[in-house]
């Protein structure tokens, strides 16, 4: 038997030993579809099948990654490395690239990221004359990437009369225009948008035969990881390559089905036997990461969904312990709860902190999370927030880069063309983009063409020359010796160098992040045998298509993690918290009246339930502040779905309303151990605490201006504009999270995060 092959359970073995026509793998959670999937490339590849021949698509690339390594690791030589595996985005790009010219693109196209493209959708709007608080970016960026995720392109969207009864009643009517010349502003620019890189894909595939051709002829075995994921473009484009052939694997879970908002749609898996009638259909229902307890939870919620494909997960693990439902009296309470059991377990069970997640319904409910894990010293990582890629000066910085490769890049060019301060405002910027316009031109053209009279000037013209002088290093020298050069040569780096703040010392050490990990790229092997892997393009490349989840690092593991349960799909944790499970929140206000609405909730609930190895807690309160008012709640219905037998519900911190389905019944909220959390205030001692006089306001000194802070030290005497004078007691964190402790006197003992405090220096 081939290494490959040992450990499969019967299913699995089924799915990976199938090699012609097409299949379906129905991979329930937690069912090693990762091993069945790598194991099934490894078999093709045993079986004499070329690796080039073989096309493996993921929606992240750290899942791309791991497969190809996988594959490498069970083979025993280097043939993945001619697979074709990656993102949808990244692979598409790399196709895309090899053939714009027949769309009319350069071959070094910029791909613009979200802030990109609504940098553009911006300008726009302003050009048109429109208001920007009505026709804001983020709906009309919304509202286009859901257009060409359905294929409909510019002139489709302005002749569908349906799309212009909606823009109406939504008094936009001018949507098809702005989507218009968003479409030819990113062209003139040569520049394609994400949904632009599925769009153009299926441009190219059904305008171009001699296109589709070649690639039905070099695809011949085509996988789909996360198939329930997949929108209409990538449906349609995946027919097109597998047509030929029709040896399309596809692997997915249709209960695991929970991004429509993105233009996904469960239809896809749900009508794979009727697109392909002589299918192979093969079930992994066998869980290898939760115990039974869990999964008889998933299973039963599931079970009330109508549009579905039967399945029951199982598992030869441990019955493990009860769920915890734990109702708590307020949203605060409730992260107070959740805090206390995370220090609890670490304690008592000695979990480590990157065993806990929390997941919530909106990203608005992290803030009562959050501030308990501070109170408690509980390291976070709140997934979801700013990427490292999106920080201003990290911004700037590849805008240099990418105008570099591409100096068609308008929106690039606009930003960085007088960073460091070189004399080029505002006003020269407006008339040079007026004067482009009227020759249907580009930016760049107009300032480095010297027969476009009266809009250069000596300044414009020493930076056409230094781009210029960049791009001569492009075929010489790899992406880190550029990337170097520029931030030297544009006075960039030794800006943010020259900045002594504790921010502009934290930006500085970003872009020097920025350079260790460019270098990092042109020094690591390469696996894709490509001429040009060790570009500043390739670079460009792979970081602009990088997902959140390729971005975490090693220091998130050892935080408790905080996200939405949207990105926590495809992640697991011994201990996960599913909170905030109230009608209204979850599920949503907005999917009680439709069912497919509603069944997309309950899978998303599915998603939190499989999150969890071995334990997991559901947690609600009976009020909480939604949009400036405290709401009365009920409990989800997804709670009375769950059978009474696989929970405990002893942890209700407030007197119990009544039965819920049967479930809940009242106590203490720690009623199972009685006394080991009573040293709760009195209710004499609250009121007092409420009814006592506030401390006096302080008023700042004449003098007071916040000093740099960077070197502050334990015993200093400082000045707060609002709590006064204060000692430093204690210091903690690294340089981007230090935290101080200072004793203000009759205002108490703050902690005060030093990145963003501003205090004086008492001498």
């Amino acid at each position: 038997m081939q290494k490959y092959l040992e450990g499969l359970n019967e299913q699995q073995m089924a799915a990976v030993l199938h090699i012609n026509g097409p299949l379906m793998i129905v991979a329930g959670a937690g069912s090693g579809k990762t091993k069945v999937l790598t194991s099934r490339i490894a078999h093709l590849i045993n079986s004499g099948i070329d690796a080039f021949n073989i096309l493996a698509l993921t929606f992240t690339n750290k899942a791309a990654a791991e497969m190809k390594e996988r594959v490498e690791k069970a083979l025993g030589n280097t043939e993945a490395r001619n697979l074709y595996i990656g993102t949808f985005h990244s692979v598409f790009a790399r196709l895309l690239r090899a053939d714009a010219d027949k769309l009319g693109y350069p071959n070094n196209f910029t791909i613009y990221d979200t802030d990109d493209a609504k940098s553009v959708i911006k300008g726009i709007v302003k050009d048109m004359n429109l208001d920007d608080k009505h026709y804001k970016a983020s709906y009309i960026y919304n509202r286009i990437s859901a257009a060409k995720n359905a294929l409909v392109g510019y002139g489709a969207y302005k002749q569908d009369t349906h799309i212009q009864q909606e823009d109406s009643r939504s008094n936009r009517p001018r949507m098809g225009d702005i989507y218009e010349a968003y479409a030819k502003r990113c062209f003139r620019n040569g520049a394609m948008d994400f949904d632009d890189l599925l769009f153009n894909m299926y441009v190219l595939l059904t305008h171009f035969p001699e296109a589709l051709a070649k690639y039905q002829g070099r695809f011949q075995y085509v996988l789909i990881d996360e198939y329930q994921d997949t929108n209409v473009a990538q449906y349609e484009i995946i027919k097109m390559l597998g047509a030929r052939h029709e040896n399309i694997c596809v692997v997915g879970d249709d209960a695991q089905s929970i991004y429509s908002f993105r233009g996904a749609t469960v239809q896809n898996i749900l009508q794979f036997q009727t697109d392909y009638d002589d299918a192979t259909v093969i079930k992994l229902e066998q869980n290898y990461r939760s115990t039974r307890t869990i999964l008889e939870v998933a299973n039963t919620v599931i079970g009330n969904n109508k549009n579905q494909i039967p399945k029951k997960l199982w598992t030869g693990n441990k019955d493990g312990d009860k769920i915890i439902l734990a109702r708590t009296a307020t949203d605060n309470d409730e992260g107070r709860f959740v805090a206390d059991a995370i220090k609890e377990q670490m304690m008592r069970n000695h979990y480590a902190n990157g065993d806990f997640a929390v997941l919530y319904r909106t990203n608005a409910q992290s803030r009562s999370f959050e501030e308990s894990l501070r109170r408690l010293n509980i390291p976070y990582k709140l997934v979801g927030g700013t990427s490292f890629y999106q920080r201003k000066e990290i911004k700037d910085y590849l805008a240099y880069l990418r105008i570099v490769v591409n100096p068609q890049d308008e929106e690039n060019i606009k930003r960085i063309i007088n960073y460091p301060t070189r004399g080029i405002g505002k006003t020269t910027i407006d008339r040079i983009t007026i004067r482009a316009n009227e020759l249907n031109t580009t930016f760049w053209e107009v300032i480095a063409n010297p027969e476009i009279d009266g809009l250069r000037s000596g300044a414009t013209d020493a930076f056409v020359l230094m781009i210029n002088s960049f791009r001569t290093m492009l075929q010489k020298q790899n992406a880190y010796d550029v990337a170097f050069a520029v931030g030297k040569q544009t006075g960039l780096v030794a800006d943010l160098y020259n900045d002594k703040s504790v921010e502009g010392v934290a930006r500085y050490e970003n872009v020097q992040e920025l350079l260790n990990s460019i270098k990092e790229f042109t020094e690591t092997p390469d696996e894709e045998g490509e001429l040009l892997e060790k570009s500043l393009g390739s670079y460009l490349q792979q970081i602009t298509l990088l997902t959140d989840a390729d971005q975490e690092n090693a220091e998130d593991a050892n935080a408790v993690r905080l996200m939405t349960i949207h990105a926590a799909k495809g992640l697991e944790f011994p201990c996960v918290f599913s909170v905030g499970l109230e009608e209204n929140l979850f599920p949503s206000a907005m999917s009680m009246y439709d069912r497919n609405d509603l069944e997309e909730e309950r899978r998303l609930f599915y998603v939190a339930v499989t999150r969890a190895k071995e334990r997991l807690w559901i947690t609600y309160a009976n009020s909480r502040y939604r949009f400036g008012s405290l709401v009365q709640n009920e409990p989800s219905r997804f709670i009375q779905e769950i059978p009474a037998a696989y929970l405990d519900a002893s942890y209700t911190g407030v007197a119990a309303r009544g039965p819920i389905g049967g479930n809940v019944r009242g106590g203490s909220m720690f009623a199972n151990e009685p006394g080991k959390f009573d040293k709760m205030p009195s209710l004499k001692k609250l009121a007092d605490k409420l009814s006592a006089p506030a401390p006096a306001a302080h008023t700042p000194s004449a003098d007071f201006a916040p000093d740099d802070i960077s070197g502050i030290e334990i015993g200093m005497q400082v000045e707060h504009q609002k709590f006064g004078f204060g000692k430093v007691m204690t210091l903690e964190g690294g340089t981007q999270n230090r935290i101080a402790s200072i004793d203000f006197g009759t205002h108490g003992v703050k902690k005060i995060m030093l990145n963003f405090a501003k205090l004086r220096i008492v001498k």
